[in-house]
């Protein structure tokens, strides 16, 4: 392997920046181990175990429902207890499978030989981007600018609950929502946003490689010039689509309770959820539509102006001469010149968009999932799996 095929075997999404260096110097994992599960349980533990405590200190952890008590909280269970956790416990899985995509632009290959140096220096800029700690900075910046606007919003409640108690109008919050507000408010949204931006740096990857020469063919088996591996890349993410799929179910649970979602919106809702997600992953497999169009465009002219000369010479052959521009005849014979007409059936059926409702069919469900546990709350089950059905069969 030379050293361009090294380099860009060497993106690892999961590694690198500020935060993961913090994280080693405090030896909660090492470039070799990502010790995934105890730190998950360390920061389950931080956002989502310590206002439990407190909760059961101050008597509001259980109770009836119409208290809101703390275990009671779908929305404190998916930001601080799922969401956090699997942040935490993909790092690996989807560092190894972008990894095996990436690695298959150099197995196959894909690029062509003077394509390496290029992508090379685009994994290297995408690295400093994953590494940079302005991003980093930012992230921070706005989970604290969206945690304060949660701490205006739990000022303004109108009943009391586990976070927010209401004594002669005035809102104060306790010991449990000052946590939530500090700490694990701040923690969850800098770890999804981290998140967000490290799924940015690998589409813009992508998108730069679909620029470069690809050694694609159009009679690929794959159906898609060899490019087929690509459109399975989302799938890495299920549970990252999970996590945030999860919150958002919360959020619908809780309006659907307070009976402000009609089945028609909530069908909205879960449409719109889903073409959102779909968007996040299709934006940089967009990007290969282009060379696969021009693959396809170019390889049935060629194969069109072949079969005309293949057809015209067993067509002189057969009947003696040819019945349209008969004095414009070739002196060679069918033999001669190969058939094309299986490649021609081939190309035709070349696909040129890499995503398909097969192959994103796992993150599909992991977005419609917690919508639909959150639908099955109040509204008819059979309805909201009718809704579903079409949204996946679209």
């Amino acid at each position: 392997m030379n050293p361009e095929n090294k380099e860009i075997g060497y993106f690892f999404i999961a590694c690198g920046g500020p935060f993961y260096k913090l994280q080693r110097k405090l030896g909660l994992l090492r470039e070799d181990e990502f010790h995934s599960k105890p730190r998950a349980v360390m920061f389950v533990a931080l956002t989502w175990g310590v206002p439990l405590v407190l909760n059961l200190i101050t008597g509001s952890a259980y109770g009836p429902f119409a208290d809101k008590p703390f275990l009671l909280d779908a929305g404190a269970w998916a930001r601080y207890f799922i969401a956090v956790s699997l942040f935490i416990l993909m790092e690996k899985q989807v560092q190894d499978r972008l990894k095996m995509h990436l690695a298959q632009f150099t197995r196959a290959p894909l690029l062509a030989p003077g394509s390496f140096e290029a992508a090379a220096e685009a994994v290297t800029r995408a690295l400093n981007r994953r590494d940079a700690l302005l991003a980093e900075i930012i992230c921070i910046l706005i989970a604290i600018i969206l945690t304060l606007i949660m701490w205006l919003r739990l000022l303004n409640q109108e009943t009391s609950f586990w976070a927010v108690n209401i004594i002669q109008d005035a809102n104060s919050l306790t010991l449990a929502g000052w946590w939530v507000v500090v700490v694990s408010s701040p923690v969850f949204l800098f770890l999804l946003l981290r998140w967000l931006w490290r799924i940015a740096v690998w589409s813009m990857l992508l998108r730069e490689l679909a620029g470069f020469e690809l050694r694609l063919v159009a009679t690929h088996p794959d159906g898609h010039g060899g490019l087929t591996f690509l459109g399975q890349y989302p799938n890495a993410f299920t549970m990252f689509v999970f996590a945030i799929s999860c919150v958002v179910g919360a959020a619908i649970a809780h309006e659907l309770m307070d009976h402000t979602v009609s089945m028609t919106t909530y069908g909205y809702l879960m449409g719109g959820w889903l073409l959102i997600i779909m968007l996040l992953f299709s934006y940089p497999l967009a990007a290969f539509h282009k060379p696969l169009t021009d693959l396809k465009e170019r390889t049935l002219l060629l194969c069109s102006s072949q079969a005309t000369r293949h057809h015209r010479a067993a067509e002189r052959e057969l009947l003696g001469k040819n019945i349209s521009a008969t004095g414009d005849a070739e002196l060679v014979s069918a033999k001669e010149i190969p058939d094309p007409s299986k490649t021609l059936t081939s190309v035709l059926k070349l696909s040129t968009f890499l995503f398909n409702r097969e192959g994103l069919l796992p993150v599909s469900g992991a977005a419609l999932l917690p919508l639909v546990t959150a639908g099955a709350t109040q509204l008819p089950i059979k309805e909201i799996f009718k809704v579903m059905k079409r949204l996946l069969l679209l």
